[in-house]
């Protein structure tokens, strides 16, 4: 056989072995594509839904106890971070109450910390046990409602734990929640894992909107290039910590960041809560786009002719906001089960800010 005649029953031979894998493997891969590869593109997760509620696993109903579990459940809900990491945390600290080391039933360990989630008795309030109706400093909390936060009680502990790691960057960025909550990044990678086994899902979800690959969407669908450019730079700043008078670079506060998203827009508007109510066009509830304003009755001296909590809509629904100092970082989140909410603006729509409008398009000619 001539060599060119071997080379030619090779490339038959190995064409017809191409076509048989394809033939086989096709059907697994029609299966298997993601969608957000065969459609052309886009983003591999929903941007539009709220963050999941994770299901228990066999592991974490047989691991952890009845009683710890409903409370992981409860304030992990209540609160807004994942249940199975706060259940984590338990585990890992003390085995969900059940370790008999010193500190976990009473008392303190070697470094000073108590209880079933191992609080520093100074980050818990300056005691064990801490009257909610006295001033103090910490995360002390009445989880069972007796009026008092008591470090060794499970569902004050547990209520407490959440609103730390709330505090921290949960449920957005449970790593460095979690870094707080102990300075060391084998502990992190340890709660972690423990947590993907109490899911049962296998995994810690965090919300959709935490995610980077959720921006490119919003700012795409904005209704102008105006607001695409406030959008651009509101959602830039997700991750930062809210500081009260705060207009940046590196912290803001709720009217903070929106008064510096419009300015990156090339506009002005009040920089005050109580001055961005008035000063937008009220829009009625459903009719609200993104670049929109949404309030909320919240904080002192505050009402529904004066509210003290302000949003920017980044689509219907959703809602960039710099809440609290115990809040969390500037975030993504959901309006639409937010109580005390007063109503939307467009600060568009101000006479003002069309005057501005028209001198910026002025200017690019």
């Amino acid at each position: 056989m001539t060599t060119s005649k071997f080379r030619l029953l090779l490339l038959i031979g190995l064409a017809g072995a191409l076509l048989l894998v394809l033939v086989v493997v096709s059907p697994m891969l029609l299966i298997s594509v993601p969608s957000f590869i065969s459609d052309g593109g886009g983003t591999s997760i929903d941007c539009t839904d709220d963050v999941q509620v994770e299901g228990v696993s066999d592991s974490a109903a047989s691991d952890i106890p009845a009683d710890y579990l409903e409370l992981y459940k409860k304030y992990g809900k209540e609160i807004g971070v994942q249940w199975n990491i706060l259940a984590a945390v338990g585990k890992r600290e003390t085995d969900h109450g059940r370790s008999n080391l010193p500190g976990v039933k009473s008392g303190t360990n070697y470094a000073g910390a108590a209880g079933p989630m191992q609080f520093l008795i100074s980050t818990w309030g300056g005691k064990a046990r801490v009257p909610m109706s006295s001033k103090f400093n910490g995360y002390a909390s009445d989880g069972d409602g007796d009026g008092v936060g008591d470090v060794y009680n499970p569902a004050d502990a547990i209520l407490g734990a959440a609103k730390m790691l709330k505090r921290n960057g949960a449920p957005e960025n449970v790593r460095r929640a979690l870094f707080t909550y102990n300075r060391a990044w084998w502990y992190v990678d340890q709660v972690v894992e423990i947590a993907k086994k109490y899911a049962e899902s296998g995994d810690v979800r965090v919300p959709p909107q935490a995610s980077e690959e959720c921006d490119d969407p919003l700012v795409a669908a904005a209704p102008s290039e105006v607001v695409a450019k406030i959008l651009q730079f509101a959602l830039a700043q997700r991750g930062k910590p809210y500081l009260w008078g705060g207009t940046g670079p590196d912290a803001f506060d709720c009217s903070g960041v929106i008064y510096a998203a419009y300015r990156a827009a090339g506009l002005t508007i009040p920089r005050t809560t109580f001055e961005q109510w008035p000063f937008g066009v009220k829009v009625a509830g459903g009719d609200e786009q993104p670049g929109d304003l949404v309030f909320f009755n919240a904080g002192p001296g505050t009402g529904p002719d004066r509210p003290g909590h302000v949003g920017l809509v980044v689509s219907k629904g959703k809602m960039l906001e710099a809440r609290c100092r115990l809040c969390g970082p500037i975030k993504v989140t959901s309006y639409q089960a937010r109580g005390n909410r007063v109503g939307f603006t467009r600060p568009l729509q101000n006479p003002d800010v069309l005057d501005q409008l028209k001198r910026l398009q002025n200017a690019t000619l």
